[in-house]
């Protein structure tokens, strides 16, 4: 039953965190870290991965009318403009794909310390508090004024995020604003870039615990899991529908604060060894 409670409160964490330049993977391990599961290390290792496919599900869902290159609604020329969207994105995705295949154990076994997760806050959270303070004048303000090389470098940005407690989304958006995007924009393909991001992460994860390690899920681990996909999903579509609705009138000094403050937070722990 606790750990039931513990599925939920994972999911509603990375429905918030996966959109809110904060951080998901870095708050799932801090969570755990206090409230930690009675499975595996290994199993959790995968659990923090696939759950974000709940997250992703909630884009697909809310922008599937715009993320649909055959739907009989559109005109050719927004089939056309459909078709190249998803290109970009594609071109997005090379960098994460290059440097996350092999990268992949080093990440778990060495990049997810507490003083990792602490130290990417709190860099991060300057970085957007230094974004926000420059006299920023977008130029491109939808997904067809973005050029292909706008997109692969937004792609390296997020190749920067597999760094835990770097943020995905903050990475992909700060980068996006660095190279003349709108906050709307910025976060908008921050979204779509997520999807073969994180359906390739779960793949691989799936891939490894399954067929080079042997293992597979018991009944109770598989309920798990489903749990928080399924919270993850929901808190997601409220979290993105918040988002976008707030980037229209705010900008993002609240979240480098936030993450500032609770990267002090995380360095006091460790420093009372209590991480």
């Amino acid at each position: 039953m606790w750990d039931i409670l513990k599925a939920i409160l994972q999911g509603v964490v990375q429905g918030i965190t996966e959109w809110l330049p904060i951080s998901s993977t870095g708050h799932l391990i801090l969570v755990n870290e206090f409230l930690p599961f009675h499975q595996s290390e290994d199993w959790f290792d995968m659990f923090k991965v696939l759950i974000q496919l709940g997250s992703i599900l909630a884009v697909l869902v809310l922008y599937f009318h715009k993320l649909n290159p055959f739907s009989t609604k559109k005109t050719a020329q927004q089939r056309k403009s459909t078709w190249m969207l998803w290109g970009k994105v594609a071109v997005a995705s090379v960098p994460v794909a290059l440097i996350g295949l092999p990268l992949d154990d080093m990440i778990d076994s060495v990049l997810s310390a507490p003083w990792v997760i602490a130290t990417t806050l709190f860099l991060y959270g300057v970085l957007f508090l230094w974004m926000e303070n420059r006299n920023h004048t977008p130029n491109i303000h939808s997904a067809e004024e973005m050029g292909w090389k706008t997109a692969l470098l937004m792609g390296c940005f997020q190749a920067l995020a597999l760094i835990p407690g770097t943020s995905r989304s903050g990475a992909t958006i700060l980068g996006a604003v660095l190279l003349g995007c709108s906050r709307y924009i910025a976060a908008e393909f921050s979204f779509f870039m997520a999807i073969p991001a994180m359906f390739g992460a779960s793949g691989l994860k799936l891939a490894k615990y399954v067929l080079l390690d042997g293992k597979s899920f018991s009944a109770e681990e598989w309920l798990l899991l489903a749990i928080g996909m399924v919270v993850s999903f929901i808190v997601s579509l409220l979290v993105i529908r918040f988002l976008m609705n707030f980037i229209k009138k705010h900008d993002f000094k609240i979240f480098g604060y936030y993450r500032i403050v609770l990267a002090v937070v995380l360095f006091a722990l460790i420093a009372l060894g209590l991480l």
